[in-house]
């Protein structure tokens, strides 16, 4: 396996190869793995119709392959370039379809690790769009006031007239949340900048709203398989009332329509993202696993 750097050079096979998994997990889209790919040193490689993905530096750790085909011969030439790089190896963030896989190839050869703070949230498109029901009534009553406080508030797709816009936006999203995010909102800094940086040529989706004429929210994402959307990024200044559920809100309608299901990520183990992201009332908690090798 010949290991490189990933580049956008790399996004047309990458995302055939995606395409024929299918996989509804966020660390299966090209434009996830390209944007974080500085802060995690992401490495790619191609054996026949399997995609192999491998990060880290000097510790790897591996993502299970996409693609079509029989992927035993895959998985042994990845557990022999872990050899030669003298690191145990290890299958990060897992699904379960992947670990029943695993199971049958590999019996007793592999110890298994809920990795809870990874699971994704994945909701359908309608009920993000509609917030119908008592749960969600709390969201409605946001958005209510948000009309009431706001009633000349705008949304508008994201295009290159106004992408600048949302960058000057991000900026000062930033500094007010410096203090309080710190190492975590520098890492996710420099993937934000490489998805604007690369917008058009990602093929990224996004959205914003305006309320007296400037920016105070905006969300972006991809299509992640055949039936799912991913949201890659979401801010809103916390001072607008409504302002983060009127994007979430607004996102799903303008930009998701068409899509089952939006995936909206993991929470990273933050307590306040988790309460955040489960008030949403997923439709599903996708579970995910680190196998290691014993």
């Amino acid at each position: 396996m010949d290991f490189h750097r990933i580049t956008l050079a790399d996004k047309e096979w990458m995302e055939e190869l995606l395409g024929y998994s299918d996989y509804n997990s966020c660390e299966y889209s090209f434009t996830d793995l390209y944007n974080w790919g500085y802060v995690h040193q992401t490495e790619v490689a191609r054996m026949g119709d399997f995609g192999i993905i491998r990060s880290g530096f000097k510790v790897f750790s591996y993502l299970y392959p996409f693609g079509r085909g029989d992927v035993r011969p895959v998985i042994e030439a990845m557990m022999e370039d872990a050899k030669k790089n003298n690191v145990k190896f290890t299958l990060s963030l897992i699904l379960e379809p992947m670990k029943a896989e695993l199971e049958m190839l590999f019996p007793g050869r592999f110890e298994f690790y809920k990795e809870r703070a990874y699971f994704d949230y994945i909701y359908t498109q309608k009920s993000l769009e509609e917030l119908k029901g008592k749960k969600l009534s709390a969201k409605r009553n946001h958005i209510n006031r948000f009309h009431e406080f706001y009633p000349d508030w705008k949304f508008e797709k994201i295009t290159a007239d106004n992408l600048a816009e949302c960058w000057q936006m991000n900026e000062e999203w930033s500094a007010q949340n410096e203090l309080t995010l710190g190492s975590g909102l520098q890492k996710e800094h420099i993937a934000l900048k490489t998805a604007f940086d690369h917008f058009f040529e990602e093929d990224l989706v996004g959205g914003l709203i305006r309320v007296d004429g400037k920016v105070i929210a905006y969300s972006i994402g991809h299509p992640l398989n055949s039936d799912t959307f991913v949201v890659h990024f979401e801010k809103a200044f916390a001072d607008i009332r409504g302002a983060y559920q009127m994007i979430n809100q607004q996102f799903a309608k303008n930009c998701c329509a068409g899509y089952t299901y939006i995936n909206r990520e993991d929470d990273t183990g933050l307590e306040g993202l988790r309460k955040a992201k489960l008030s949403y009332v997923p439709e599903i908690l996708l579970e995910k696993y680190d196998a290691v090798l014993i």
